[in-house]
């Protein structure tokens, strides 16, 4: 049996943007300049890095020296563009890499189907060299200097040094209401360090994890594109007090232009509302959170522009960063014939699932479907393999229990009779 991984962090991160609108034209347009500049060197390194068979995450002073003539940016600021362009790089070659492994990979293991797709992808989409459009300098302490003992109208300032042809900024921010949020939250913002752009800099908060508890109960919990989550405690989201659920926030995305206003302004509502109806989430005497394992849900499918709107990644995270300043532990498993079990008897089978109803064709339970599923989940279910998956047993039904013993008891006979008896 295979058991979830158990996940806490040892030290959470977030981070804020705050707008540099406040600063005058004449500095920014330097801090464009500075950003321009930066942004040729950034592609300087990633030419010379590009042919090398292993590229250094620390940049050699044989090659940085090759740009310094180049360039009027500091040799701090190109060291920094050339470690950024390291990063750049090597991900991008480490991207490929793995393609190449999982086809071989594949292709060993005779899965000459979904090895024929994947060379496919790989064909249409060759390893290139980046081509860098735009790039946001990750600045540290060498150049970036927050001062929020604003005696102004403004709630500080970054200061920026060291960029070069003694270039000094000093840019004024006014803080957000996320910032704030963060900082009344224990959140603490890193002030030598920063992301920047011509319009804003991007600063990282650090927060040592609440201790993980030592007992309480693993609750599970099943997400949805109608209902954004349902637990296995009997907790179901609810709709805000002017009556909006996720469901109809969805439809609400129907005739907007995607990046027009009001589709802005629709995201918006459905982010809060995730925000909200998951921060009404009890956790007391919850030790462990147990979550479905969905990634790439629409990869490679045709979707209706509805189900297309489903943020399950934004639901996810809400819950994880719940969660993690409870010091609830969370696990992630396989959604597989989650929804279709039933969670009285064990009886797996297609037909027990229509909609958002459940009735399970052996033992007659009813329930939400929703929270039959994260009753499931809440279990520590053998996992099964992908073998046997594509027998697709959970056409005519099998037993899949929490004891000791096969994940796939047939019950094929059982089945049969019962399909006869429909006919």
């Amino acid at each position: 049996m295979k058991k979830a991984k158990l996940k806490q962090s040892n030290e959470m991160t977030k981070s804020s943007v705050l707008s540099l609108k406040f600063s005058n034209a004449g500095k920014l347009a330097q801090l464009d300049d500075f950003l321009t500049e930066y942004l040729k060197v950034a592609q300087v390194f990633v030419d010379l890095l590009w042919p090398l068979e292993v590229v250094p995450s620390l940049i050699p002073k044989a090659l940085t020296d090759q740009v310094s003539g180049q360039t009027w940016l500091s040799a701090r600021a190109i060291q920094a563009a050339a470690k950024q362009a390291s990063g750049i790089v090597r991900g991008t070659k480490e991207k490929n890499r793995k393609r190449n492994y999982v086809y071989e990979k594949l292709f060993k293991e005779g899965h000459f189907k979904q090895a024929r797709k994947l060379a496919a992808t790989i064909k249409a989409n060759p390893m290139t060299k980046p081509l860098l459009k735009t790039i946001q300098p990750q600045l540290d302490s060498r150049f970036v200097n927050l001062n929020f003992d604003s005696k102004t109208k403004f709630d500080g300032w970054i200061s920026l040094a060291s960029l070069g042809q003694k270039l000094y900024l000093e840019l004024p921010f006014k803080k957000t209401k996320h910032f704030n949020r963060l900082v009344n939250q224990g959140w603490t913002p890193n002030v030598k360090s920063a992301r920047l752009s011509n319009k804003s800099i991007c600063l990282t908060f650090t927060k040592e994890p609440t201790k993980a508890r030592e007992s309480g109960i693993t609750l599970g919990i099943d997400v949805g594109v109608r209902s954004t989550y349902s637990a296995s405690d009997g907790q179901q989201a609810r709709a805000d007090i002017h009556g909006w659920d996720l469901d109809g926030i969805q439809k609400r995305f129907k005739g907007k232009v995607k990046g027009s206003k009001a589709f802005g302004k629709v995201q918006e509502h459905r982010t809060n509302h995730i925000n909200w109806v998951i921060n009404q989430l009890n956790l007391d005497g919850v030790k462990t959170v147990k979550m479905e394992n969905i990634k790439n849900l629409r990869k490679g499918k045709k979707s209706s522009g509805y189900l297309s709107r489903w943020t399950y990644t934004k639901i996810f995270d809400k819950l994880e960063d719940v969660c993690a300043n409870s010091g609830v532990l969370t696990a992630h498993i396989s959604p597989t014939y989650t929804s279709q079990r039933c969670s009285v008897c064990g009886w797996t089978r297609k037909r027990n699932r229509k909609g958002r109803n459940f009735k399970c064709t052996t033992c007659g339970f009813t329930a939400d479907a929703d929270l039959n599923a994260s009753k499931n989940i809440s279990l520590d279910l053998p996992e099964i393999s992908r073998e046997e998956r594509l027998k697709q047993n959970n056409r005519l039904g099998f037993y899949w229990k929490t004891l000791e013993q096969e994940p796939i008891v047939p019950a094929v006979q059982k089945a049969q009779m019962e399909e006869i008896s429909l006919l």
